[in-house]
């Protein structure tokens, strides 16, 4: 795992439609619609945030988690509407020893069924294996969560087990979860 790639500068990654970029003060007002809405975060371990503050302070909270090498969040912008922040992307548990990680993203409403997930976790994919050099990526997924399957389906990742009342989350309490795991020699980069 070439974690720097990740850590020392913070990745600007690019599709034709979909540019993943830094979150910014600037960026509150849709980060704000995302997180108040509570149909988002339905099959989510997270609580929606209705205080525009709050999420405020949240923005401040990535960079945090940035600088402690603990999780990356992208916004997902479309390039059509270059400043139109439409969802979020990170990945987290970086796993150095067993070469891993885990994903996880969601979109604003408004964007969801046009394929903006779908691309997004394309190009994600493409540089944790082409330029971070992990070996195996994974996601988490309650069992109701149709529309996050089908785009690790779409992705390539395999449905390799469900964990039953494995986990808290919060807003959710103990949850069943769908493992998807995706591992480089699997990975085709033609798919892109």
């Amino acid at each position: 795992m070439n974690i720097e790639k990740v850590f020392a500068e913070f990745p600007l990654l690019n599709s034709e439609k979909l540019v993943l970029k830094k979150i910014e003060d600037a960026h509150l007002q849709e980060i704000f619609a995302i997180y108040d809405n509570e149909k988002v975060f339905e099959y989510c371990g997270i609580i929606p945030k209705h205080n525009i503050q709050t999420v405020g302070k949240m923005i401040g909270h990535f960079d945090r988690d940035y600088q402690k090498k603990s999780r990356v969040k992208w916004g997902i912008f479309q390039k059509s509407h270059s400043d139109q922040l439409v969802g979020i992307i990170e990945a987290m548990d970086f796993n150095q020893k067993v070469n891993m990680v885990t994903i996880g993203y969601f979109l604003a409403e408004d964007y969801w069924d046009k394929g903006l997930a779908t691309d997004a976790v394309n190009i994600l994919v493409k540089f944790l294996f082409e330029e971070v050099n992990i070996n195996r990526i994974q996601a988490e997924v309650m069992p109701l969560n149709e529309a996050s399957k089908k785009v690790l389906l779409k992705n390539d990742f395999l449905k390799e087990g469900l964990l039953r009342q494995a986990t808290f989350w919060s807003g959710k309490g103990v949850v069943d979860l769908e493992i998807y795991g995706l591992l480089k020699e699997e990975y085709n980069h033609n798919n892109c």
